[in-house]
């Protein structure tokens, strides 16, 4: 049983003493250490009688020693070895005073900024790797179950998401589309009429439409719109430990969590894609219409003629490429979240901003690509 940490001060003899009694420990000091302080502030020459302490640890040195403040001499205390060797330790540490070291500047802290970055990036590749290979298993286990056992897929979960990312996602992809063609088909119009050549600008509408304009506005669209979504919502279930109760249950989070996504956003984004062209053609149509006048009837049969459908394809060859990105990027970042907000907020930035740079760099490569093939 706990006894509270206890003193009393003896005067009779040649030299005040101090008798402390008790366990003098983290749990049983309590106010003894203030009083013990009050006690010593008028008494300068005494001595410490700790024979009869029961337990002492280093919160309880600690309030010996401050209570002594600079009387404390260890040649003065009556006590048992170890109580000896404990207030030593604890002296010894509480005279050591704290090395400041002055922060890194000019090339000593780039160098160090550089070493951060480049281990970060490090870092962040391996949690990339691991994070694809445990999809891919994912997606080789639930090929065998389409098969196999088709209702262990999680229909449901997929189907919600395809229209939450998918058919909420029309408006306001048609209209952007919509807008971007009609600028493209305002300029070219514009730049090309300088040389009388403005009839051309309907090849330039179709080609920019059906193989760049359409999947890109596409894909940044549901980066801003989707990514940041499956990022949070991951990102909460998280920070409220819905994953680990997952775990525990013996649910796999990529098989409940980022499955349904990717695949929903694999199935939608070709859709979204066919009716960003039909938007961005209109758009386009609509200003070769009122500004060169030049009906709907030969801006279709230019855009057939001279255009033809390969680029449209070159354009959705790119959806499933960019479908894995967005989908992979926002349920990584949102499985990252830690347990505070801000580390929400933050990986749901990271999200957007990663998945747009991604978009671009992968349309960028694929450009070369079919440059080199000629296509």
């Amino acid at each position: 049983m706990e006894r509270p940490a206890d003193f009393s001060l003896r005067t009779a003899a040649d030299r005040p003493t101090v008798v402390l009694a008790g366990d003098w420990t983290a749990n049983g000091v309590g106010e003894a250490g203030s009083a013990l302080a009050e006690a010593l502030s008028s008494v300068s020459d005494f001595v410490l009688d700790m024979r009869r302490v029961r337990r002492l640890d280093t919160a309880g040195a600690y309030a010996v020693i401050r209570a002594a403040r600079d009387s404390f001499d260890l040649s003065k205390v009556k006590a048992r070895p170890e109580t000896l060797r404990l207030l030593q330790l604890v002296a010894d540490a509480r005279q050591v005073e704290p090395v400041v070291r002055e922060p890194p500047r000019d090339f000593h802290d780039l160098t160090i900024r550089i070493g951060k970055g480049v281990m970060d990036v490090a870092l962040e590749g391996l949690d990339t790797m691991v994070f694809l290979g445990h999809l891919l298993v994912v997606i080789a286990r639930t090929a065998v179950n389409l098969f196999i056992n088709p209702k262990r897929i999680r229909w449901a979960a997929i189907v919600s998401q395809m229209e939450r990312a998918g058919l909420d996602a029309i408006p306001i992809v048609a209209t952007t589309s919509f807008f971007i063609g009609a600028v493209v088909g305002l300029l070219g119009a514009n730049m090309l009429r300088q040389f009388g050549a403005e009839v051309f600008a309907v090849e330039l509408i179709g080609i920019a439409v059906l193989r760049e304009f359409n999947i890109i506005i596409t894909a940044v669209l549901l980066a801003g719109r989707s990514a940041s979504s499956f990022a949070a919502e991951i990102g909460s279930m998280k920070m409220s430990q819905e994953i680990d109760a997952m775990r525990v249950l013996g649910v796999d989070p990529f098989e409940a969590l980022v499955f349904p996504r990717f695949a929903a956003l694999l199935v939608t984004i070709p859709l979204l894609t066919f009716v960003a062209t039909l938007a961005g053609l209109f758009g386009g149509l609509m200003v070769v219409w009122t500004v060169l006048d030049l009906g709907p009837a030969f801006f279709l049969q230019r855009i057939v003629d001279n255009v033809g459908v390969a680029h449209f394809w070159i354009g959705l060859s790119k959806a499933p490429v960019m479908a894995a990105v967005i989908a992979g990027i926002g349920c990584r970042q949102g499985l990252e979240v830690g347990g505070d907000v801000e580390s929400l907020g933050r990986r749901v930035t990271a999200a957007v901003v990663h998945a747009i740079f991604a978009i671009i760099m992968i349309d960028a490569a694929f450009a070369l690509v079919y440059m080199e093939l000629g296509i």
